[in-house]
């Protein structure tokens, strides 16, 4: 295949360039590579770093609060948990208030690495919203908000 084939080869099909969600799911590509070269060194994936900070900025926070908080399954949210005790990033124990409901708190261990998480959030963040000026990334904020609110 020539060159000029190849770049013909990689626009999108007709009338697909017009399609939103197609250039949404493009943008997630480049988003979660990104995320990957920049999170890589710390065996973490995006909806974990989110749980550990999330149990960091609401501690004692429940499971299904946690779930309601990240708009996923409450079965999901709950193997996540289950990895997460298992590396010894966080506690889940009984509320005092409530037997039934289980509340999670941050270990010394989940503290360390949410400092580094963070670090490497702020450089993710640096770079996603270096394609855009300040008020564009407001706008966008807005306006992806509204497809997932």
């Amino acid at each position: 295949m020539k060159s000029d084939d190849t770049a013909n080869a990689m626009e999108p099909a007709s009338g697909l360039d017009q399609n939103l969600g197609f250039h949404i799911r493009l943008a997630h590509g480049a988003v979660y590579r990104h995320f990957v070269e920049t999170f890589g060194y710390l065996d973490m994936t995006q909806k974990q770093v989110a749980v550990l900070w999330l149990i960091d900025e609401w501690p004692g926070i429940g499971q299904t609060d946690l779930a309601k908080r990240l708009q996923m399954d409450r079965a999901t949210v709950m193997a996540m948990v289950d990895r997460l005790q298992a590396r010894g990033f966080i506690t889940r124990e009984p509320s005092k208030k409530d037997r039934r409901k289980q509340i999670l708190k941050l270990l010394a261990e989940g503290r360390t690495v949410l400092k580094k998480t963070r670090r490497a959030v702020n450089e993710h963040e640096s770079w996603l919203k270096s394609r855009f000026t300040e008020k564009e990334v407001t706008l966008l904020t807005e306006l992806l908000g509204r497809i997932y609110r």
